[in-house]
């Protein structure tokens, strides 16, 4: 009797051990982090580009697993917005002839989420197994550009070039864009492409604190070569917090209709129509959560201000423009296109830009921004232009093929 309870023993902590062995297998790593990021759906919809698109319950999204957040008053709208908001967008109706055409996503062509839900891509397996590390998934490997400190000896520092306007030197609370949205061609898996505008505080070192939002092209983050609307956020320059979109706890959503790096659908194309993108983003001044708007309709969400140290007072620098991974495939310079792929002096149709670029002042004023400087680290690779008319306010071209007979 005893010779059997002991097998029977033996056999019980092998299968715990075969258990507990198993739970700590890639496979079941894998599972249970697609089980923390995909939240259970009430309606769910098949976009044509492959994308699943659930529609998750507004208390049940990924920012509510966040220690600070799990006994947060959710806020259904913003108590102010910028004063001026549409100033601009009267006077770019009335005058722009290039027939400015609403914007969509593409999985809206299969369906909505109804209300009291928030979209969510889907995260899938082959997602997660094509990055480098589960605890990097849906993170950034690096620092925002300082163009105030330019090294001329490190100018493809990280493997990322940028062509940029800025302006920085006072308090900032908000920015504002209207975004030329293109399908730039990739050479590498590993490498991207985007257009977006940061709001930055605090210095570039360890203390970073960022505030990101635009389009992006990265096969690597979501398995294709679609452009998508992202976002992104960080309060220790990339190191552990923040994350795209909603693939960690931080952003709160609260609209039904936009979902986080679901593919823009249409893209403008050469000599052809060109499709914008409104993006703006703001500091409530009652509240003090940093608010995100897209289009003149879409109130997506908020960060809420404690995520930050620096940003929860206000921003020191904003930028906007493009960026590009430069990997140096077989020891040159990457064919990675940025913007539309073509050179700021190439102008409309051709060159993507950027235009009614504005900021929030200390007033909830958006303003147009005084001091606005450029940089990029090898203008023959990607270039940037600015300038500043009534119809398009203050605006630039910026991008670039990349590797071309200027760049090696």
């Amino acid at each position: 009797m005893a010779a059997t309870w002991v097998l029977a023993a033996a056999a019980a902590l092998a299968l715990w051990a075969a258990a507990a062995e198993g739970a700590r297998s890639p496979a079941a790593r894998v599972h249970r982090h697609l089980k923390r990021l995909n939240k259970p759906a009430v309606k769910s919809i098949e976009s044509p580009d492959g994308d699943i698109i659930d529609c998750v319950h507004l208390s049940h999204q990924p920012a509510f697993d966040h220690p600070l957040l799990k006994n947060h008053t959710l806020q259904m709208r913003p108590a102010y917005h910028p004063e001026g908001l549409y100033d601009d967008d009267k006077r770019s109706v009335a005058s722009d002839n290039a027939g400015e055409k609403p914007m969509l996503q593409l999985w809206h062509q299969k369906g909505r989420c109804p209300e009291g839900t928030v979209p969510i891509r889907r995260t899938k397996k082959d997602d997660l197994l094509r990055a480098s590390s589960l605890r990097r998934y849906g993170r950034k490997r690096h620092t925002a550009v300082n163009p105030l400190s330019i090294d001329p000896n490190m100018l493809n520092e990280g493997g990322h070039q940028h062509a940029i306007a800025y302006v920085e030197g006072d308090k900032y609370y908000g920015a504002k864009a209207t975004i030329n949205v293109w399908e730039p061609k990739i050479q590498q898996p590993n490498e991207f492409s985007l257009s977006q505008l940061w709001i930055l505080g605090g210095s570039f070192g360890e203390d970073l604190n960022s505030i990101e939002a635009g389009w992006q092209v990265s096969p690597d983050l979501y398995g294709d070569n679609n452009t998508r609307l992202f976002t992104y956020w960080t309060s220790d320059a990339y190191q552990a917090t923040g994350c795209y979109n909603i693939l960690c706890s931080g952003f709160i959503q609260i609209n039904s209709e936009i979902a986080m790096g679901a593919s823009i659908f249409p893209i403008s194309n050469i000599a052809g129509s060109q499709y914008d993108i409104s993006i703006l983003i703001w500091k409530d001044p009652k509240e003090g959560n940093w608010w995100m708007q897209f289009g003149r309709e879409y109130v997506l969400g908020y960060w809420p201000s404690f995520l930050f140290s620096y940003l929860a007072d206000s921003a020191s620098m904003v930028e906007w423009g493009g960026e590009v991974v430069n990997s140096e495939p077989d020891g040159t310079h990457t064919s990675t296109q940025m913007g539309s792929g073509r050179f700021p002096e190439e102008g409309f149709g051709k060159a993507s830009y950027f235009k009614n670029i504005q900021v929030v002042d200390s007033s909830n004023q958006l303003k147009a921004p005084k001091g606005v400087g450029t940089y990029t680290e090898q203008s023959n690779c990607y270039d940037v232009q600015n300038g500043n008319n009534g119809d398009w306010g203050t605006y630039f071209y910026y991008g670039g093929p990349g590797k071309n007979s200027n760049c090696p």
